[in-house]
């Protein structure tokens, strides 16, 4: 089985500005997919932006939108899949999403993040409650996380023990937190046994510095792919043949004794 090359659209576009982050989008689609990408994927709230107070629930939209149908014209114009992040509107109800569309523009899967960080998203947000959402890609089967979502271990054992081979996590990583990137996520990808993309926004808005360092790290803990902390797109691939390789020599997932976990519930 061929390898799912990914790229990670580090970028806060223009906060507030959902017409201009399409195009940015669009641009980065079409260039990713040049290089050989089947999948691209965005930080957390791109659409809109992160800090722009209760601008975000303003501009949420509902998860078959017109954002979405935007998104599923670019992604199918350009062949790629698109992992986005948004405020999503559901009725009265806002959650802090992401949604991955397919080459061909399908609505493959959405997720509402579980752990909400800090006051600000407390405040604008619901916290959603499924924790493993997934979709197929190319062979791969793909499970949606977001920022604060991948700092809690079982969080991620659950993917992996759902069969999660790739986890995608747009981000809004700040400072003085860039250790989550550097070290947490290639940890997070090797003890569960699992291709991890990390994707964050990058540089000032509002009271928030983001720090980049997107990063996508392979099931042996070695990063793949890492972006600055600049506005960039890095590329790595994600290679089912050494997933199955790497799980069938890292016996973690095999060795576990669940029944001796229980009072940690």
């Amino acid at each position: 089985m061929s390898a799912l090359r990914t790229a990670l659209l580090q970028s806060s576009g223009r906060p507030g500005d959902v017409a201009y982050n399409l195009k940015a989008l669009d641009r980065a689609a079409e260039d990713a997919a040049a290089a050989g990408a089947g999948l691209l994927a965005c930080p957390e709230l791109y659409l809109t932006g992160y800090a722009i107070g209760s601008g975000v629930r303003e501009l949420a939209e509902p998860a078959d939108g017109e954002s979405a149908d935007e998104i599923a014209r670019i992604a199918a114009e350009h062949g790629i899949a698109v992992a986005y992040g948004y405020p999503e509107r559901d009725g009265g109800t806002v959650y802090n999403s992401v949604q991955l569309i397919g080459p061909d523009g399908t609505r493959l899967a959405n997720y509402r993040k579980t752990h909400l960080f800090g006051c600000f998203e407390q405040e604008m947000f619901t916290p959603g409650d499924r924790t493993v959402v997934q979709a197929e890609l190319s062979g791969v089967r793909i499970g949606l996380m977001i920022c604060y979502d991948v700092e809690f271990p079982e969080n991620v054992r659950a993917h992996a023990l759902a069969g999660t081979d790739f986890l995608v996590v747009p981000t809004a990583q700040m400072h003085p937190y860039q250790f989550v990137a550097e070290s947490l996520i290639p940890v997070r990808a090797f003890e569960s046994q699992l291709y991890l993309a990390y994707v964050n926004r990058t540089g000032p808005e509002g009271e928030f510095e983001f720090v980049g360092l997107s990063t996508l790290a392979g099931p042996d803990g070695v990063v793949r792919a890492r972006a600055g902390r600049g506005e960039e797109t890095v590329l790595g691939d994600v290679d089912p043949g050494f997933l199955a390789a790497s799980r069938e020599a890292n016996t973690y997932l095999k060795d576990r004794r669940p029944e001796l976990y229980g009072s940690l519930g």
